[in-house]
Order: C-alpha cells, then structure tokens, then sequence
C-alpha cells in the first residue's frame, strides 16, 4: 500500500439503494507536507523527471490504476 494513500470507511445507511462500499480511499499528495522549498533538495536526472513528471523525488506520487489492483482490465 501506498503511504500517500489513506482510507475512510463511511456511513452506510439502512436504505441505501446501492451496494455498499465499504472503505474509501484518497491519495494526500506530498506537496501538503512541504510548505517552501528547502534549499539542495536532491533532483532526479532528466531522463528520470521526465519519466516521473517531477524535477524532485520528494515530490514524487506513483500512480496506481483501481482498475488494475482489482484485477479489471481498463482500455
């Protein structure tokens, strides 16, 4: 798991039509945790930021489909 990633479990009522779901998940993105920029902060290579679409490694957050983790095929 992630550890950007944190999860909620909401409020499921007595007659709510849809089927449930059970827990929720957000993504808290690592710019929240940085409030300037702290000076030497090391750098990816430009092959690497290009890749990552960050200059920064601390500012680095992967992306993972939901599809993919539940096994779905996405198009």
């Amino acid at each position: 798991m992630n550890d950007q990633e944190r999860t909620w479990i909401p409020y499921i009522g007595p007659y709510d039509p849809c089927p449930p779901i059970r827990v929720k998940t957000y993504v808290v993105p690592p710019n929240q945790y940085i409030v300037f920029q702290p000076l030497d902060l090391p750098q990816f290579s430009l092959q690497e930021a290009l890749r990552y679409g960050t200059l920064w490694p601390a500012l680095f957050s992967p992306y993972e489909s939901k599809n993919l983790r539940r096994g779905g095929r996405t198009l």
